[in-house]
């Protein structure tokens, strides 16, 4: 079976910086896309950004410039640099992975557990 694990998440005051990783462990076929959303109390779950095997980056208009994507496919892990933080910003944080388990079968979405990010003074 899968499973993404999420890491790097805490407390940060206003304008400093947390990187997220997440990995992919156990028994798949093959990783493609992956990707980080995140959801605040009272909000719906909203795409950070996602980064496909090609390199392909999709952000969300509001983070462009401070958050940045990236993955290592070696290590089936996607990073997710965050500088400038803002308390706006405080909220869990959710790895996201289309995977297929087995060759032929269907690729799935699956999710980790979150970790939490608080940005405050």
């Amino acid at each position: 079976q899968v499973q993404l694990v999420e890491s790097g998440g805490g407390l940060v005051q206003p304008e400093g910086s947390l990187r997220l990783s997440c990995a992919a462990s156990g028994s798949f076929f093959s990783v493609y896309n992956m990707g980080w959303y995140r959801q605040s109390p009272g909000k719906q779950r909203e795409l950070v950004a996602a980064i496909d095997t090609g390199g392909n980056i999709n952000y969300a208009d509001s983070l462009k410039g401070r958050f940045t994507i990236s993955r290592d496919n070696h290590k089936n892990t996607v990073y997710l640099q965050m500088n400038s933080l803002k308390p706006e910003d405080t909220a869990g944080y959710y790895c996201n992975a289309i995977i297929r388990m087995v060759a032929g079968g269907i690729a799935r979405t699956y999710w980790g557990q979150g970790t939490q990010v608080t940005v405050s003074s």
